[in-house]
């Protein structure tokens, strides 16, 4: 699945899976994220209810480039469990997700081929539970302008899909909005030419 510079595919829903091979079993779940911190919530909230399990295996990507990305056998044989579970990930083409496979173990040893294949098709398993959806990269700028504008911004800002994260209203408001990157450019023109209204594209 290919994406252009402007959109990304994800899932928005969670979704779980399960895979048995020898007694073992493998519980995935498929899950949508937006930071580390909330992956983390996620994996302590599932080693609450899964107290007995012996492994908590996973994977997960970050962010439109894929630059942040992490995966972890936790005990597992080096690259059986981790790694397997992020191929899949890899190979939808999908970012902002998380998979974590939880295992029960069944009493019979599967081996490092038997493991890959186990963590494999229940993260692909857990992928195949919920559709894919396509999703704008938004890019944070602010608004700086006169509270007389605040009218024509609104206007504007709806017209260009953009979404208010923050918003101060004064004599001079400021506002901190998401902008569809496919719509960036010429927003920024059009805002610039406002007058008095201050913008500014925030972050890289």
């Amino acid at each position: 699945m290919t994406t252009d510079q402007t959109s990304f595919y994800t899932i928005d829903q969670e979704a779980t899976a399960e895979y048995k091979d020898r007694g073992s079993k493998f519980l995935a779940y498929a899950f949508p994220i937006n930071s580390p911190e909330a992956f983390k919530a996620r994996q302590t909230t599932l080693k609450k209810e899964h107290g007995k399990a012996v492994h908590f295996c996973f994977a997960y990507k970050l962010g439109p480039d894929n630059l942040i990305f992490r995966s972890s056998d936790d005990g597992e044989p080096s690259g059986s469990a981790g790694k397997p579970i992020l191929g899949q990930i890899t190979s939808k083409g999908l970012t902002d997700v998380a998979i974590i496979v939880v295992r029960y173990f069944g009493g019979t040893l599967l081996g490092v081929p038997g493991l890959i294949n186990a963590y494999k098709t229940a993260a692909a398993l857990a992928l195949q539970m919920v559709p894919t959806v396509k999703k704008q990269i938004m890019i944070d700028c602010q608004l700086d302008f006169d509270y007389t504008r605040l009218g024509e911004v609104m206007r504007w800002i709806k017209t260009f899909n953009a979404l208010v994260k923050h918003q101060e209203s004064q004599l001079f408001c400021k506002m901190i909005i998401s902008i569809p990157k496919a719509a960036l450019e010429e927003a920024a023109t059009v805002f610039s030419s406002l007058q008095a209204v201050d913008f500014k594209k925030l972050g890289k």
